[in-house]
C-alpha cells in the first residue's frame, strides 16, 4: 500500500510513468543513476530530470563520486522515506478537505445537466443561461446528486484509510529514527566523556608535578666569581744562571 501511494505521489509531482522510480529506490541506499536509467529504460538525462524534481521537494538525496577511469562524476540516489511520508500525509489531508467541500456542495446545492452534451452546471450558471444549454440550447434537467454523494463519501472513506496507514507508518519511521539518533548521541557522549577523562588525568599529573617541584629545597644560586677562588698573580722571576 505504501509503495502504491508513493507511486501516485511521484507521478503527481514528476508526470505520469515516473512512479516506477519508487520500486528501484524504496528501502535502498545510494543507487547508481545509470542503474536507475537502465531499469526504467530511460536516458540518463530523463532520469536526472525526474530526480531533480523530487530533490527540489526533499524527497530524494544524493552523493556524487568521481569515476577514476572516465573522469566524470556519477550521482548515487537515496529515497528519503520520512520526507515522502510527510508529503503523502499533506497530500491526502488536502484531498480529504477538497472532497469534503465537494460533498458539502452536493448535499446543499442543486445542479443541472444537459443530457445531449453531458454537461453539468451549478444552479447559478443554469439561471444565467435561462436553464438552457449554451452549446445546444437544450433545456437543462435537474441533476440527481445521490450518486455523486455516495461516490464522494466512498472516496473520502478510502482516502481517510490511506491517511491512517501513512500516519501509522510515519510514526514507526520517526520512532526508528529517534532510537537511531539516541544511539548516535549516546556514542558521541561516550567519546566526549572519554576525552574529558583524558584531560582530567593530564591536569592531575600536571598539578602533581607542580606540587612536587614546590617541595624540593631551592638551591642558592652562586655567581661564577663565588664558585671559583681568585688566584693570586705571582710575578715570574727570571732565574739567572750562575757563572762558574
Amino acid at each position: 500500500m505504501q509503495i502504491k501511494l508513493l507511486h501516485d505521489l511521484v507521478e503527481e509531482m514528476a508526470n505520469e510513468g515516473t512512479g516506477r522510480i519508487v520500486d528501484i529506490l524504496f528501502r535502498k541506499k545510494d543507487v547508481n543513476e545509470f542503474t536507475i536509467a537502465k531499469k526504467m529504460n530511460l536516458t540518463i538525462n530523463q532520469v536526472r530530470n525526474i530526480l531533480y524534481k523530487l530533490s527540489a521537494d526533499g524527497l530524494v538525496s544524493f552523493i556524487r563520486k568521481k569515476d577514476k577511469r572516465k573522469g566524470w562524476y556519477i550521482y548515487y540516489w537515496t529515497l528519503k522515506t520520512e520526507k515522502c511520508l510527510e508529503k503523502l500525509e499533506q497530500s491526502l489531508l488536502s484531498k480529504i478537505k477538497d472532497f469534503k467541500n465537494i460533498l458539502g456542495n452536493r448535499e446543499t446545492k442543486r445542479y443541472y445537466v444537459c443530457k445531449s452534451c453531458n454537461i453539468e452546471v451549478t444552479e447559478e450558471k443554469a439561471l444565467e443561461n435561462g436553464f438552457t444549454c449554451e452549446e445546444c440550447a437544450e433545456v437543462y434537467e435537474l441533476s440527481d446528486n445521490s450518486g455523486s454523494i455516495r461516490e464522494t463519501k466512498t472516496i473520502i472513506t478510502k482516502t481517510e484509510k490511506d491517511l491512517a496507514l501513512i500516519v501509522n507508518e510515519l510514526s514507526t519511521v520517526r520512532e526508528k529514527d529517534k532510537k537511531k539518533r539516541k544511539r548516535a548521541d549516546k556514542k558521541e557522549q561516550k567519546e566526549v566523556d572519554a576525552q574529558k577523562k583524558i584531560l582530567r588525568t593530564a591536569r592531575a599529573v600536571a598539578r602533581k608535578k607542580i606540587a612536587e617541584s614546590k617541595k624540593k629545597p631551592v638551591k642558592k644560586k652562586v655567581s661564577k666569581t663565588e664558585k671559583k677562588p681568585v688566584k693570586k698573580k705571582v710575578s715570574k722571576v727570571k732565574k739567572t744562571k750562575k757563572k762558574k
